[in-house]
C-alpha cells in the first residue's frame, strides 16, 4: 500500500509517505547513479592522497611562492578551487567522510594563504570579484552541507560584515557603492595589480584587444611591449580610471552577503543584497536598460572614463566580457530574490542578456552567436551564448520570458552531450532542458555515462602525472589541481535536485528538490537510494526514487529548494490523488528494492530560506 501513514517514528514533524511498490528490474539510470556516488567517492580520495600532505592540516603541497610580498594580489582563488564542490557532492549523498575532509583542506589552504601573506583574518586581502566569486564557492558549499558548523558559520558571518558599511572600508552605505575593484580584509585596495603600474600583464591581450584602446597614442599590444614608457603610461591609466571606483562584477559580492543572511536571518544582511543589488538595476534603467559596468565613489557610471559606461575592470571592454558582466548580474539577481526582493530584481539579470540578445545571429552552421563585448566601436566578439547564464535565471525565475530567452540562444542541436569537463563544472544545460521537455528522454543514462568516463579520466591523469609540485620554485602551476578535480557534480545536481550547477564566478546553489536522510540524520540521498527529477516548471515538479537496495527500506526526507525557500501544495504519488502538503518537506518510507513516482505542485520562493 502506498500513502499518508503513522508508522513508528516521533508523532510530529513532517508529512511521511509509504512506497512499496516493487520494480521487477532496476532501471540503468538508478544503477549508473549510484556507481557514479561511489567511484566519485574514490576519486576525491585519490586527489587527496596525491596533492596534499600525508598526515598534514589538508593543505596542498607547494613549495613555489605567489608573486612578491607584500602586495600580492592573484592565486588565493586557485588553491580553493580543486575542493569547490566536495562539500556539495557531499550534499547530494557522497560519503560520510567527505565533509571532514573538504572543512580540511578549506582550513588548510586557508592556514596556507595565511602564511604567504595573501589572506588576512580568513579572508583574501583584496583582489576583483571574479576571481574572488570563484575562490568562496568552496566556503558557500561548506554552509550547504554544514551549516551549524560554527567555524564554518562564523568565518562566513564575519567575511560578509564587512561590506556592511563599517571597517575596513569595503562598502560606502551612502554612495551605495563597493569603494574599489579589488577589495577584501584590508578594505578598498587601490589599483589593479601590486608594486608598479606597468601594463602589459598578459598576452591575452593581444589576442583580444587592449582595454582603454581609446587613450591616445595607446593603439596595439606591441607598442605597449616595445616602449617601457608607453607601458608604465597605460598602467598607470588603468589605475586611475580602473582601479577604483565601483565596478559590475562587484555584484558577485551579494552571494557572500546572502549566505550570510541564511545563516543568521540577520535583516542587515537582506538589507544590504537588496539596496546593492537596487542600485546597479537603477543605473542600468537610466542606461537604457544596458547595465553599465563600473561606476565612481559617487555612484555615476563613467565617472573615470569619460563618461563611458563601458571600460570598467572586468566589463564590457575586459577580454571577458558577457563571461564576467553577465555572470555578477544574473548571481545578484538570483540572490535578490532568494533573499525576498521580488521578481522585479530579475531586470537586472537580463539586462546583460537582452543587450547581447539583440545582436544575435546564427551563421551557416545553424549556431547563434552573441556579442561578448563593447567598446567605442559598438558590440562586437560574437560567440555562442554562454548558456549557464539564461538557465540559472530560467532556473529561478520559471518565467516564459525566460525561456524563450533560452530558446533564442539555443542551437540546432539540443541533445548532444559534449564528453568535457571544465573547471566551471557547466556545459551541459541545453541537453538537460531538453530532456525536462520531453525531447531528450535517454539524457541521464548518456550523461551518467559520460561523467563516469570523465572521472576515470581524470583519476587515470592523477595516478599518471608527473609534476611534482614538491621539488622547489617554478616547477608549479597553481591551475594544475584544478585542472584534475575528479569531483564531477554537474549532472548529479541536475538529475537528484533539478539544480542546475552553480554559476562559477560566485552563484549560490539554487535547487528545486532537496534531500535528507533521515535515518542517519544527514544531508543527501540515502545509500542505495537514486532520485531523477524529470520535470520542472510553473505548475509541477516530478520526481522518481528508486531503492536499490532489496533488503532494506530508506527513509529520505524532501524538501522544497535548497534553502526550503519553497512550499509544497499538493502531491501525487503513482496514479493515486493528490494529497495535501502544504509546508517546505515530507518524508518517505521507500520499501526494499521499491520505486515511486512523485509529481508535486510548489509555491516558488515563498518562504524565508535559511541553511538550516
Amino acid at each position: 500500500m502506498s500513502g499518508w501513514f503513522d508508522g513508528d517514528g516521533p508523532p510530529a514533524g513532517p508529512p511521511r509517505l509509504r512506497a512499496d511498490a516493487t520494480y521487477p528490474r532496476p532501471p540503468r539510470w538508478a544503477v549508473l547513479q549510484r556507481r557514479l556516488f561511489d567511484e566519485l567517492d574514490q576519486a576525491w580520495r585519490e586527489f587527496s592522497a596525491r596533492y596534499c600532505a600525508p598526515d598534514g592540516d589538508g593543505r596542498l603541497v607547494f613549495h613555489d611562492r605567489l608573486g612578491v610580498p607584500p602586495d600580492d594580489r592573484d592565486g588565493v582563488d586557485d588553491f580553493y578551487e580543486p575542493f569547490f564542490n566536495w562539500p556539495l557532492l557531499y550534499a547530494l549523498g557522497g560519503s560520510d567522510d567527505l565533509l571532514p575532509a573538504a572543512r580540511r583542506h578549506w582550513l588548510g589552504v586557508t592556514a596556507q594563504l595565511t602564511e604567504a601573506g595573501m589572506v588576512s583574518d580568513g579572508r583574501d586581502r583584496g583582489y576583483d570579484w571574479f576571481h574572488q566569486g570563484e575562490g568562496l564557492l568552496l566556503l558557500y558549499h561548506l554552509c550547504v552541507a554544514a551549516p551549524d558548523d560554527e567555524r564554518i558559520r562564523a568565518q562566513a558571518i564575519r567575511s560578509a560584515e564587512m561590506y556592511l558599511g563599517g571597517p575596513p572600508g569595503a562598502y560606502d552605505p551612502v554612495a551605495n557603492v563597493i569603494t574599489a575593484p579589488h577589495t577584501g580584509s584590508d578594505g578598498a585596495r587601490p589599483g589593479l595589480t601590486g608594486g608598479e603600474p606597468v601594463f602589459p600583464w598578459s598576452p591575452v591581450f593581444a589576442w583580444y584587444g587592449l582595454p582603454l584602446d581609446w587613450i591616445d597614442g595607446i593603439d596595439s599590444y606591441d607598442a605597449l611591449t616595445a616602449d617601457p614608457a608607453l607601458a608604465r603610461r597605460m598602467g598607470e591609466e588603468m589605475r586611475d580610471r580602473m582601479g577604483r571606483g565601483d565596478t559590475a562584477v562587484n555584484l558577485a559580492a551579494t552571494s557572500l552577503v546572502a549566505n550570510a543572511f541564511l545563516l543568521t536571518g540577520r535583516e542587515e544582511f537582506r538589507v544590504w543584497v537588496l539596496r546593492y543589488a537596487a542600485g546597479w538595476l537603477e543605473r542600468a534603467r537610466a542606461n537604457g536598460g544596458v547595465l553599465p559596468d563600473n561606476a565612481g565613489l559617487d555612484g555615476r557610471p563613467g565617472a573615470y572614463l569619460d563618461g563611458r559606461w563601458y571600460g570598467g575592470h572586468y566589463g564590457w571592454a575586459w577580454p571577458h566580457g558577457l563571461h564576467s558582466v553577465g555572470a555578477a548580474a544574473v548571481i545578484a539577481a538570483c540572490n535578490a530574490v532568494l533573499v525576498g526582493g521580488g521578481k522585479e530584481y530579475l531586470e537586472l539579470g537580463r539586462s546583460p542578456l537582452d543587450a547581447v540578445l539583440a545582436g544575435l545571429r546564427t551563421g551557416a552552421d545553424g549556431v547563434p552567436t552573441v556579442p561578448y563585448k563593447h567598446d567605442d566601436s559598438g558590440w562586437h566578439g560574437h560567440r555562442p551564448m554562454q548558456m549557464a547564464l539564461p538557465t540559472a535565471l530560467w532556473h529561478v525565475s520559471q518565467d516564459p520570458a525566460d525561456a524563450e530567452r533560452l530558446e533564442r540562444a539555443t542551437g540546432q542541436d539540443r541533445t548532444g552531450i559534449a564528453a568535457m569537463r571544465t573547471k566551471e563544472e557547466a556545459g551541459h544545460e541545453v541537453p538537460w532542458l531538453a530532456f525536462l521537455a520531453g525531447a531528450n528522454p535517454d539524457y541521464p543514462e548518456r550523461a551518467l555515462l559520460v561523467t563516469l568516463d570523465l572521472v576515470r579520466e581524470r583519476t587515470s591523469r592523477i595516478a599518471a602525472d608527473p609534476t611534482d609540485p614538491a621539488i622547489g620554485p617554478g616547477t608549479a602551476d597553481i591551475h594544475h589541481w584544478q585542472d584534475l578535480n575528479p569531483v564531477l557534480t554537474e549532472v548529479l545536481g541536475q538529475l537528484t535536485c533539478g539544480a542546475p550547477q552553480p554559476l562559477y564566478n560566485g552563484g549560490l546553489w539554487h535547487a528545486r528538490l532537496r534531500y535528507h536522510d533521515a535515518e542517519r540524520d544527514r544531508p543527501g540521498l540515502p545509500p542505495d537510494v537514486a532520485a531523477l527529477v524529470t520535470a520542472i516548471d510553473p505548475a509541477r515538479t516530478a520526481v522518481t526514487l528508486v531503492n536499490l537496495d532489496p533488503v532494506a527500506p530508506r527513509r529520505v526526507r524532501v524538501r522544497a529548494g535548497s534553502f526550503g525557500q519553497h512550499t509544497f501544495g499538493t502531491l501525487r504519488q503513482d496514479a493515486s490523488p493528490a494529497l495535501p502538503v502544504h509546508g517546505p518537506e515530507f518524508e518517505v518510507l521507500l520499501g526494499a528494492g521499491c520505486a515511486t513516482e512523485l509529481v508535486m505542485t510548489l509555491d516558488l520562493h515563498d518562504r524565508e530560506p535559511s541553511h538550516r
